[in-house]
């Protein structure tokens, strides 16, 4: 029971660091390459992987999920973020609206982190 509990605070913390790295990896020249494969992976394992296993898939949030069903959780959301924002708010948020919002803003970063790897030069093929 207990490395059940402690894989699922890891997990957690997992996913907070990938989203806020997706989010706001493209601010600092240092990791603006590694923000953009971070972006691309997460758009492969959402858009490629979710051909297979639904739009949006997520193997570290299907990871994760088997871990909370061993806890005993049961109807879980289909993504990490609409878990946590019932966790913040207790449920009182649309799920479309939390996967709509989530889009925006990994497109927004994707947008930003093209732009700044273009802008220093990333794409430059000399």
């Amino acid at each position: 029971m207990f490395l059940y509990q402690a894989l699922d605070v890891f997990f957690i913390l997992l996913h907070l660091a990938i989203i806020g790295f997706n989010l706001l990896g493209w601010i600092w020249k240092s990791t603006l390459r590694w923000h953009l494969l971070s972006i691309v992976l997460t758009a492969s394992s959402w858009f490629l992987l979710g051909i297979w296993y639904g739009m949006g898939y997520c193997p570290i949030t299907d990871w994760h999920w088997q871990i909370k069903r061993n806890l005993g959780a049961v109807d879980l959301p289909g993504s990490f973020i609409t878990w946590l924002s019932q966790q913040v708010w207790s449920g009182s948020v649309d799920p479309l609206l939390i996967d709509w919002m989530t889009g925006i803003g990994f497109g927004l970063a994707a947008i930003l982190s093209l732009y700044r790897n273009w802008k220093t030069g990333l794409f430059n093929l000399k």
